[in-house]
């Protein structure tokens, strides 16, 4: 069992250049972290559209060059995928593809709609049926329907009827609109290759494949982009900007830039923080890989404790291996990570991790830290305790399944069986990033969700 929150999606569009197809697919290799269910492409040559997708990594979904020389033209948008609402279905990968009275569009979409419910049971009474059991299949149907005059005005009056995180690529046979919500959940980037234009949800996508970063799309800001360049416009008002904090802890990759700073450079910041807040004596400090490295070595600098590379992770695991026997015991935690133990060996350990879940995993390693001759292992977590579900895109078990709502600081490290364990604050956690807190979102820990989260709940309920 997954023992992490996931973040849902990644996305990428490419337009006015005569390999699109091509840059969306190496574009996606590089946001591979933000979805690994499924994988999709979506291209136009001005008149026709040229669909292929499937489940599983990319390399399993685009295994032949000859796939990606069938994706034709200079337009292209393409997307990764992790279940949110609706399940790992081959009807649910993105990009989805319909055809309206206006003709052909298609959508990916990053992120999570609090009023999906409400849109989905009220187009389901006009007669709507639905392919898919995602939440960004009403966006589609809203587009369809609109009587707005013109696509664009149609995406536009579609959006100003959508509610919570998105950050989306459309694509027409001849124009690619990107969009973010108003609070600006989801990070978005925009870059220029060559005489063409890319978005895409990190800008290590625009690295890999040789794109200048211009900028990030605005919050509620709408680009329009075709072969006669781009054009922009806003499509709703800023009430407050939402930044998701936990891209910074765990989601994006840490050469990315999101929301105006370097990830890597936060996640020191946040590993300096909870050193003050949480000094601990001890001998070594050590990372579970591959998240929470920055931030131990923020730790051990501030701290002033020699950092070393207790574990070792397995980066060749395919979503799917066979089975061992039951005697193995912990096999899915020893099969990703193993300690060293010419490193542990009776030293004093202190162990930063990104996050808490459920405390499955690290209750784990912490049995194997001590098995390969740690003397004492401290716990330190580069967020705050995560109390409350997050219903903007981020993959959390449920309330009672966090166990930080159920236990005390204390209790948890009893549960972990550590010599001690220290959260950082959210108030440390504020301080690490530019804004000091002012337009990111913290709900999951503090509970105060900046988007009204009612018709969310009444979701929940009624499934």
């Amino acid at each position: 069992m997954e023992d992490k929150p996931r973040e849902f999606c990644g996305i990428i569009g490419v337009c006015n250049h005569d390999a699109a197809a091509e840059i969306a697919y190496l574009g996606l290799y590089a946001l591979q972290h933000r979805g690994q269910e499924s994988a999709g492409i979506v291209s136009s040559d001005g008149t026709r559209i040229y669909e292929h997708n499937g489940l599983g990594l990319v390399n399993d979904v685009f295994n032949d060059r000859a796939v990606i020389e069938k994706l034709k033209g200079r337009l292209a948008i393409g997307h990764n995928r992790y279940s949110t609402t609706g399940s790992n279905d081959i009807h649910n990968v993105q990009p989805l593809l319909v055809n309206t009275k206006d003709g052909p569009i298609a959508l990916g979409h990053n992120g999570n709609l609090v009023n999906s419910r409400a849109i989905h049971d009220m187009l389901q009474e006009e007669g709507a049926i639905f392919r898919s059991t995602t939440d960004s299949e009403p966006i589609l149907h809203l587009i369809a329907r609109s009587k707005a005059d013109g696509l664009v005005a149609k995406i536009r009056d579609a959006l100003s009827r959508i509610k919570g995180a998105y950050s989306l690529v459309i694509m027409t046979r001849d124009k690619l609109i990107a969009a973010r919500d108003p609070k600006g959940f989801k990070p978005l980037a925009l870059g220029k290759l060559d005489d063409g234009y890319v978005v895409a949800s990190e800008t290590c996508a625009l690295d890999l494949i040789g794109a200048d970063y211009i900028r990030d799309v605005d919050p509620g800001e709408m680009l329009i982009i075709d072969e006669n360049g781009l054009t922009s416009e806003s499509f709703a008002a800023s009430t407050g900007k939402a930044h998701c904090i936990f891209e910074f802890i765990y989601f994006s990759r840490p050469d990315s830039r999101i929301f105006g700073d370097c990830v890597d450079k936060t996640r020191r910041k946040l590993g300096k923080r909870l050193a003050m807040e949480h000094p601990v004596d001890a001998d070594i400090v050590i990372s579970v890989p591959d998240s929470s490295n920055t931030a131990a070595l923020g730790f051990a600098n501030e701290s002033g404790i020699r950092f070393e590379l207790g574990l070792i992770r397995n980066h060749y695991i395919g979503r799917t291996f066979i089975q061992p026997l039951q005697k193995i015991r912990h096999f899915n935690v020893k099969v990703k990570f193993n300690p060293v133990a010419g490193v542990l060996k009776d030293q004093r350990v202190v162990v930063v991790e990104d996050s808490i879940v459920r405390g499955t995993t690290l209750k784990v390693l912490t049995q194997l830290l001590r098995k390969a001759g740690a003397r004492e292992v401290h716990v330190r977590v580069s967020s705050p305790p995560i109390k409350h579900p997050c219903f903007y895109g981020m993959d959390f078990p449920t309330r009672e399944e966090l166990i930080a709502t159920s236990m005390s600081v204390e209790e948890i490290r009893r549960h972990l069986d550590v010599d001690s364990l220290g959260y950082l604050s959210v108030e440390g956690l504020c301080s690490a990033v530019s804004r000091k807190g002012d337009g990111y979102c913290t709900a999951c820990f503090s509970g105060k969700y900046p988007v009204s989260i009612r018709e969310a709940f009444r979701k929940t309920q009624h499934e």
